[in-house]
């Protein structure tokens, strides 16, 4: 039984690295040595502290990462394929969900197992096993009967680090939006989900992508991958000022879909009224407590205006995240997205950098991994 370091998060701005047992593989379980751990937005709301890492029911010491990416390191003797039925050997490259649904409640039965109540159920202390069941460790262990798909040798780590939470994420956002051929898509928000949204939804066909932001390196960035039109929030300062601008570039309707992927309430009621009438308004980036907004409802009703949230996503959406940035690959620059890159030794480094990545001329990516 190896031995693995992990990352451990004890307090908000630290972590504490130590070594854990790994766990013994059980019929059908896979253990993946992971390659490739992405920071993610919601892990930088843990770091800050403004997200409490909950174990059972209780804050504790924590393992966090969950945009990640690996190999086969051993597996159990029944397992020979993967969830799409291709033939799965020690050492190959492999995504999956970072979440697991009973598959046995009541709503796993109506699948919908993105909405599992009990999906986070093996997160567990690091005193006991699988120890190490975070991204940001050495490895990383898949229960028995879980997802997890081949990686096409076509795509490096960097490309799928993210595969399994923001890329997965925007194009489950943009499917339950409805987003279709010859439609209008505002992106609120040009960091790592925002330049996937873009770069999907051109992909999907739409007529229209206009992304939202206000650093010129991600805006210059969305351009490339995709975004039709650019709003700089330093150039259109207003709520009002940006909404006549979107109403102006869809031709006085308003957008057919808007995905939130800022993270901050007060973009909520802008992006609303940035959408035509019967328009979907995909809710992603507010995922801590008190994410609170006014909203005037009956303009809700009177503009028959979807509100959707999209947490986590059907697992089916990973190989087709895959298949997308194959197809893609030479044609946005999805792979620069994850461009910074630190030894697990140095996640305190990574974190303290992520908050600024992105933010000023100097810098032109906006997400960071470690490699344990």
């Amino acid at each position: 039984m190896p031995m693995g370091k992990a990352a451990v998060f004890v307090e908000p701005y630290r972590f504490e690295i130590t070594e854990l047992p790994t766990p013994e593989v059980e019929p059908g379980g896979v253990l993946v040595k992971i390659t490739a751990g992405g920071i993610c937005g919601s892990d930088l709301h843990y770091w800050r502290g403004e997200m409490k890492p909950m174990l059972r029911g209780k804050p504790g010491p924590v393992i966090l990462g969950h945009e990640m990416t690996g190999v086969v390191h051993s597996m159990g003797k029944d397992v020979a394929t993967d969830s799409m039925g291709q033939p799965l050997s020690e050492g190959d490259r492999v995504v999956f969900t970072y979440f697991f649904p009973c598959r046995r409640c009541y709503i796993c039965l109506r699948g919908e197992p993105n909405h599992c109540p009990d999906r986070f159920r093996f997160r567990a202390s690091i005193k006991e096993s699988p120890y190490c069941n975070g991204g940001f460790s050495e490895y990383y262990y898949l229960y028995p009967g879980h997802y997890v798909f081949k990686v096409p040798d076509e795509l490096p780590d960097e490309a799928v680090t993210a595969v399994n939470c923001a890329v997965s994420q925007v194009i489950y956002g943009l499917q339950i939006g409805g987003a279709r051929m010859g439609d209008s898509v505002v992106i609120q928000g040009a960091g790592g989900l925002g330049l996937y949204a873009t770069a999907a939804a051109r992909d999907m066909g739409v007529a229209q992508v206009i992304t939202i932001d206000g650093i010129a390196p991600r805006l210059e960035m969305a351009r490339r991958c995709g975004a039709d039109h650019t709003i700089d929030i330093n150039e259109y300062t207003t709520p009002e000022s940006r909404i006549e601008r979107v109403k102006e570039l869809t031709g006085g309707w308003g957008a057919d879909v808007c995905l939130e992927l800022v993270g901050y309430p007060q973009v909520v009621a802008e992006g609303l009224q940035m959408l035509r009438r019967g328009g979907a308004f995909v809710e992603v980036g507010n995922i801590w407590a008190d994410s609170n907004v006014t909203l005037d409802v009956s303009k809700l009703i009177w503009g028959q205006t979807r509100i959707i949230p999209a947490a986590h996503y059907n697992p089916q959406i990973l190989p087709a995240a895959l298949d997308f940035l194959v197809r893609t690959k030479d044609k946005y620059p999805l792979t620069q997205v994850m461009s910074h890159k630190y030894p697990l030794e140095e996640i305190g480094k990574a974190f303290e950098q992520s908050e600024w990545l992105g933010k000023s001329e100097g810098t032109e990516i906006t997400r960071a991994f470690v490699t344990p």
